[in-house]
């Protein structure tokens, strides 16, 4: 399987897996490690800014999923190997 990447759609930060995001509750996590909920208070972020761009991000909104890259290889590959468990 093709390994998961985690970047901005817009500007190809890579996630670094450091504790950059706050929820609304004030609780700080790796948005990524949960896939974007927050481990406090178990609100979904169905969109991630990007960090601040002194560290090399743009700051611009994207869908969470977005920021996943090879998830529709992995998604085919999994089909392939439940077709063939039929």
């Amino acid at each position: 399987m093709d390994d998961i990447r985690i970047r901005c759609p817009k500007c190809n930060w890579e996630a670094d897996g450091q504790a950059h995001w706050v929820c609304t509750c004030g609780h700080e996590w790796d948005t990524f490690s949960t896939g974007g909920r927050c481990p406090s208070c178990s609100k979904q972020w169905d969109a991630t800014q990007c960090v601040d761009k002194k560290i090399g991000g743009c700051q611009h909104f994207s869908p969470h999923l977005d920021w996943y890259e090879n998830l529709d290889s992995i998604v085919d590959e999994l089909k392939e190997e439940l077709e063939e468990k039929v």
